[in-house]
């Protein structure tokens, strides 16, 4: 019963101010989710549809009340090949198998392993999505012309000038605004959103992927599903422990795994690329007052509705403007601070976060670099905690302290030398800790040295250092 009332509760309070959160979370996401389209690969409307459904979805099921979900640049990355080369059906079925991925991870409580992704990896993640979103837009900086250079250095300039003015009406949206009017007025020739693909012309409709079920099929999206799975996850993770921290209330990650899951499953099944947490429009969202699942609901509804009021004018945006906000998602994403303090942190630490980026921006895969941050993060753990094992030797009585586990073990086992020993030799374990077989294992290889040379060991409080599940 508690559980139902704080469920209710987080759809009733404070009505009017969650649907103006959720209003001005709305229009950060506009601009942002037809840019993350172009980065895709996508027409806007999938995009723009998918926002729609996943905040829908999210509002109801999700696990972290005012969290902003929906089509976003780390998704977009990760599919974009995947579009490329096999086309938006393709999309459609990966964002699908992701979404029952996610869905199991989060039954599975995989979410709880949020944990072992250290500060370093997440910082690595971030710095590398800045960089892949950056790259992105390169080719279409590089071909821009003339016309184009200044209206994307003229959106910038908005971007960084408006807050200075205004801070009610998003920056975003003010460049939209801005340089679409330039151009319309002044009938200035540039590629526009229309150009890139069709816009929302009413409600999304149950579309099944047209793809031919069989091993072919699961060959290709297998793996962009999974990526798909695990970057959306850890971004939206990542995206509930701000919300966590800028609001001082809990959240259930694994409810929110199981959350998106539906949420992609459902924006697949009704022609929307697969989302997850958007940072920068959840902030805002609770900058404004939303608190509750409302804000959320509310900022998928109006997205919906302006989207098909007024698409007309929507295509008229030039995608210079795109290309603007995107540079700067890139800059706001990047975190310098992480630069700045490279000279004064743990040199393992910095290798951890250069590697992240490093294998992400190689291999373009979100998801393996921070797989592969995670292992270091671990290994050079399992380093550290292993060198603080220490055997200090008094005549025929050895003490142990420290941990000893798979990593130390070999060190622990050359600590004792059974030469020059003539009498009984005791082992102290009182102050060690043994974590698994290897060390059981490392233990009676010590006490097995002894007894080839014929010497009598004592080893005390072996028990005791040993965890209750070892026992």
């Amino acid at each position: 019963m508690n559980i139902t009332r704080h469920y209710l509760r987080q759809w009733r309070d404070n009505p009017v101010r969650e649907i103006l959160a959720g209003a001005v979370a709305t229009f950060a996401l506009i601009p942002e989710v037809i840019a993350f389209s172009f980065t895709a690969g996508i027409d806007p409307a999938v995009g723009l549809y998918a926002s729609f459904v996943i905040s829908i979805v999210i509002a109801v099921f999700g696990g972290r009340p005012a969290m902003i979900s929906a089509a976003a640049g780390s998704v977009a990355l990760v599919v974009a090949p995947l579009v490329r080369d096999h086309g938006v059906e393709h999309l459609f079925a990966a964002g699908l198998l992701a979404g029952l991925f996610q869905i199991l991870f989060g039954f599975a409580r995989l979410a709880t392993l949020m944990r072992y992704v250290s500060n370093s990896v997440r910082t690595g993640f971030v710095n590398a999505l800045a960089i892949l979103i950056f790259s992105a837009q390169l080719p279409h900086i590089l071909n821009a012309g003339p016309t184009g250079y200044v209206l994307i250095a003229g959106g910038l300039g908005v971007i960084y000038l408006a807050p200075h003015v205004t801070t009610k009406i998003p920056a975003p949206l003010i460049c939209v605004v801005l340089l679409t009017t330039v151009c319309i007025t002044l009938g200035i020739g540039v590629p526009r959103v229309s150009d890139l693909g069709t816009l929302p012309e009413g409600l999304p409709v149950l579309h099944i992927p047209d793809v031919v079920l069989g091993p072919d099929l699961l060959n290709v999206i297998f793996a962009p599903a999974l990526a798909i799975a695990m970057v959306g996850l850890l971004e939206s993770l990542m995206t509930a422990g701000v919300v966590d921290d800028l609001t001082g209330t809990p959240s259930e990650k694994n409810t929110e795994a199981r959350g998106l899951g539906l949420a992609n499953v459902a924006a697949s099944l009704l022609g929307g690329i697969a989302g997850c947490g958007m940072i920068g429009q959840t902030v805002s969202n609770v900058k404004y007052g939303g608190r509750g699942r409302l804000s959320t609901l509310a900022a998928g509804g109006l997205l919906l509705l302006l989207m098909v009021a007024a698409g007309d004018l929507i295509g008229q945006v030039p995608v210079a403007a795109l290309v603007a906000i995107m540079i700067m998602v890139s800059i706001d994403t990047l975190d310098l601070g992480s630069l700045k303090r490279l000279p004064t942190t743990p040199i393992l630490s910095n290798l951890v976060m250069l590697a992240t980026v490093a294998v992400t921006i190689f291999t373009h895969n979100l998801s393996l670099g921070v797989l592969i941050g995670v292992l270091m993060s671990g290994v050079f753990f399992a380093a550290k905690v292993a060198a603080m094992q220490h055997v200090r030797r008094e005549g025929d009585h050895y003490t142990v302290e420290g941990q000893i586990f798979f990593a130390s073990a070999e060190a622990f086992i050359e600590a004792f030398d059974p030469i020059n020993h003539d009498g009984p030799v005791t082992i102290d374990l009182s102050r060690a800790r043994l974590w698994d077989i290897t060390a059981l294992a490392a233990v009676e290889k010590v006490r097995g040295r002894f007894l080839r040379h014929n010497l009598l060991v004592t080893i005390s409080g072996l028990e005791n250092s040993v965890p209750p599940s070892m026992r």
